[in-house]
């Protein structure tokens, strides 16, 4: 694989990349992923994109994130957003052809509207291609029927109501894709009871470990990467099983572990903020007495 990046900058280099026609908007564009093609001196490159691009796909091959390559060949939405990298490489099956729409959408469209900062708290646009929103038939009918009002404004005469009822149109598709997902977790709810276990397992044997004092606190991203999973999509699930993200179950498993030495040795509090890897005995204190409304002291007292 080439090591190169291709930086893509505007809409109509991507059309050009692709082997389609100009866009009919220098900001927004609906592409048909059927006719998209993955020119020979593309292949391998890795993209940065600098825009949005919201894809449901089918048929799509192979897609390289990061180190890691998916195969896809079933229907699947994935989100991908400005500065993210991506390669794609050609579907070794040649019985199967992609189809699917791709929407991309560049930030200065967005520009004055509210969508411009709610955006960003799609967490879905942090997830990595192989956490893609796999979707059920009526599902995939709502998307496409959303993409075919924003394919219909966009192939219309502009006017000064096209861009608002454009932005309206992919808020809308991105608050079904919230709800989409949030099926998905619940319907992988088993599958995702066993990713919590792991979760708790990994803690578990983090804060167990004599190194702990090199290492200093476990980080979301160390644990999103112990579990194959991008740090977002580690959250969302957590959150969805149990209303807590990451960062607050990797504070409840420190709490756990302070309150054990608190209770049963005779470590002073900086020795215990030492061991659970603080370096200013007063960080812990804080974040000990805002999770317990105690101090560690008032909480050691009240064992004695």
């Amino acid at each position: 694989m080439k090591n190169n990046i291709r930086k893509i900058e505007t809409l109509s280099d991507f059309h050009k990349i692709r082997g389609l026609s100009s866009p009919l908007h220098p900001l927004v564009s609906l592409v048909d992923y059927g006719l998209s093609k993955i020119l020979p001196e593309h292949i391998g490159e890795q993209w940065h994109f600098s825009f949005y691009s919201i894809g449901i796909k089918r048929n799509v091959g192979t897609l390289r994130y990061g180190q890691q390559k998916y195969d896809f060949d079933e229907g699947l939405m994935s989100f991908i957003s400005p500065g993210q990298l991506l390669s794609i490489e050609p579907n070794s099956k040649a019985n199967l052809k992609p189809s699917g729409w791709l929407l991309l959408v560049h930030p200065d469209f967005l520009w004055n509207s509210p969508l411009a900062k709610t955006i960003k708290q799609y967490d879905f646009f942090d997830y990595s291609i192989n956490e893609a929103l796999f979707m059920s038939e009526k599902e995939e009918k709502v998307i496409e029927g959303l993409l075919q009002n924003i394919k219909q404004e966009i192939e219309n005469n502009i006017d000064n109501f096209s861009q608002n009822i454009i932005i309206a149109q992919i808020e809308l598709l991105l608050n079904y894709a919230q709800r989409f997902y949030q099926r998905q977790f619940i319907t992988r709810k088993k599958g995702n009871h066993y990713k919590l276990n792991q979760v708790e397992e990994l803690l578990n044997d983090y804060f167990s470990s004599e190194g702990l004092i090199n290492k200093g606190l476990p980080t979301v991203k160390y644990v999103a990467d112990s579990m194959n999973m991008s740090s977002s999509y580690l959250s969302s699930l957590l959150k969805n099983l149990t209303g807590q993200t990451t960062q607050q179950h990797i504070h409840n498993k420190l709490i756990e572990k302070a309150k054990e030495k608190l209770s049963t040795t005779n470590l002073s509090v900086s020795e215990i903020a030492y061991e659970l890897g603080f370096e200013h005995s007063q960080s812990f204190s804080k974040l000990f007495k805002t999770k317990t409304n105690f101090s560690p002291l008032q909480f050691r007292a009240s064992f004695n």
